[in-house]
């Protein structure tokens, strides 16, 4: 399969890498590498950031936030749990090609980036065992042109747990994503509801 699209929301538990090149795809598991990662520095940006959305209100399509602000968004999961999430994009973390050993030949001349999230149930509802989807950015705010999904023993992926039914209640998780060698990921993006999903909240170092 030949891939020049966008970046694939990532799946729990669901391992895969496709590359823009020609092949097929590639399941595998991965693991930890024995490099430290390097905290992912952005390019500056340009435009103009408007302020992030008070507690409780909605954060406005487009809206552009540092790392550790946090995006106040509608949010449904399935056909039948909705509610209110607080998403923060905390850091993105470079990690080494060697993280991606079990992913085979596919992963060769790739690196990968940890995006590091907080998740808070806002509007108090029963979101238990949902999941949120965020997208890496290169440095231009563009795709990286590579697709990957799962995780490595330094990005473990998670979903809400059974008792993220009450305000304020919390989680950890963290998104692979991944870039060709030279290149980066340098921003994340939120698109998953029908109000984002042609301008996302995007967060930036």
């Amino acid at each position: 399969m030949i891939s020049t699209r966008g970046i694939l929301p990532f799946a729990v538990g669901a391992i895969a890498l496709l590359l823009s090149a020609c092949g097929g795809e590639t399941p595998g598991t991965a693991v930890a590498g024995s490099t430290a990662e390097e905290r992912t520095t952005p390019a500056a940006s340009t435009t103009a950031q408007p302020a992030p959305a008070p507690s409780g209100d909605a954060t406005a399509p487009g809206t552009q936030l540092s790392f550790g602000q946090r995006a106040v968004v509608p949010f449904t999961f399935g056909s039948e749990k909705k509610g209110t999430l607080g998403i923060t994009v905390t850091a993105i973390d470079r990690g080494e090609n060697a993280d991606l050993a079990k992913f085979g030949d596919k992963a060769k001349g790739m690196t990968p980036f940890y995006i590091r999230v907080t998740v808070e149930n806002v509007g108090g509802t029963d979101l238990s065992y949902s999941s949120v989807r965020l997208r890496g950015l290169g440095p231009d705010g563009r795709s990286t042109g590579v697709i990957i999904t799962g995780e490595t023993d330094k990005c473990q992926s998670e979903s809400a747990k059974r008792d993220f039914t009450t305000p304020g209640a919390k989680y950890e998780t963290c998104v692979l994503q991944a870039a060709r060698e030279g290149s980066s990921v340098a921003a994340a993006s939120f698109d998953q509801s029908d109000a984002y999903a042609k301008s996302p909240v995007i967060w930036k170092g």
